[in-house]
């Protein structure tokens, strides 16, 4: 069945298309028994406005694309939830996207986005990304791109962070306020900014305790999965035997090490104290629970959205638009995988 047109609306009620159109968007010139008429006509036949022609009237889509490197990461889902909750409140579609941690897929997902002319862009990079032109090129078509979590300095853009550096020093100091003075550290691959800070923030509280730095305990984790986390952990206890403590990334690598050291009878955290990164929901219910670093993917994805839409407006009503960098506050949450502090 073909929709229900303007036109048809109008021969039926013996009105121009013109007069449909004005009662339906309740303009003053309309009398009020001609609004309620049409209306009441326009529902009887299930009449829905044409979106597309919509789109080219007010030349806005009312949509906005993501991309983010993992949906099922606990993190970014969480981050969706934000962004989708402020954005149904404002009437837009939302397209989710996943790069796959890959520089090819997030690029051709970018071009995707902007051949169908969405209204902006929120992104988090895949960690291969180290060549920017894709994403100069949304900001040379005047579409606002708002960036989160994995972000690019060189990118004048706005942007939603935590501070990755202060929070791996918090994490990195706890564990030297309980005591452990041999502190490995599992890390990301070499390219996010976010893996480079928290590689500092560790880097950097040792060296303000006085304890120093090996490069020997640092081991990377390109996926950050948690085979990674397991195969690092047997590397560490094969390595190592005087490690008292390690700062891991992220959490579900920080599982897989747990799991490692329970498997090997390792006491956690009598013989070894484990620090995660972004407290995901398995991190309290391991055994032991996960002391780690809180980082507020729904707030985020919240401001990501306002800070998006305001742009987005910004631009319709062809304001100077000024980006702005919003950095929201970590904690760490402290659990059984550390002991108390001395």
């Amino acid at each position: 069945m073909k929709p229900t047109t303007l036109s048809q609306i109008a021969e039926l009620l013996n009105i121009s298309i013109s007069t449909v159109s004005k009662a339906l968007k309740d303009y003053p010139d309309v009398s009020k028994r001609t609004k309620l008429l049409v209306k009441e006509t326009a529902a009887t036949l299930n009449y829905k406005p044409n979106a597309f022609a919509v789109n080219l009237r007010t030349k806005e889509s009312k949509t906005i694309g993501i991309i983010i490197p993992e949906v099922v990461h606990h993190f970014f889902s969480s981050v969706i939830k934000g962004i989708i909750a402020q954005a149904e409140k404002k009437g837009y579609l939302v397209i989710i996207l996943q790069s796959n941690e890959s520089y090819k897929l997030e690029k051709k997902q970018i071009e995707l986005l902007l051949d169908k002319h969405i209204d902006g862009i929120l992104i988090s990079l895949a960690n291969e990304t180290a060549d920017f032109q894709h994403l100069y090129e949304v900001m040379a078509r005047e579409t606002p791109l708002v960036m989160f979590d994995k972000i690019a300095k060189l990118v004048n853009c706005s942007k939603v962070i935590i501070n990755d550096r202060n929070a791996a020093y918090e994490a990195t100091k706890h564990l030297i306020d309980t005591g452990c003075k041999r502190i490995a550290h599992f890390r990301g691959p070499l390219l996010p900014q976010n893996s480079i800070d928290r590689f500092l923030g560790y880097k950097k509280a040792l060296t303000d305790h006085n304890i120093p730095y090996d490069s020997s305990l640092i081991y990377f984790c390109n996926n950050m999965s948690f085979e990674e986390g397991v195969q690092n952990a047997k590397k560490l206890l094969d390595d190592h035997t005087d490690v008292d403590g390690v700062f891991i990334n992220t959490d579900l690598v920080a599982v897989g090490a747990i799991s490692e050291f329970n498997r090997q009878n390792i006491k956690i955290p009598e013989e070894i104290s484990v620090v995660g990164f972004s407290n995901w929901f398995m991190s309290s219910v391991i055994s032991p629970t996960l002391t780690t670093i809180d980082q507020p993917g729904y707030l985020m994805g919240k401001n990501a959205f306002k800070l998006l839409y305001k742009e987005i407006r910004q631009r319709k009503e062809n304001n100077i638009i000024i980006f702005k960098q919003i950095e929201l506050p970590t904690k760490l949450i402290k659990r059984s995988s550390t002991r108390d502090i001395i």
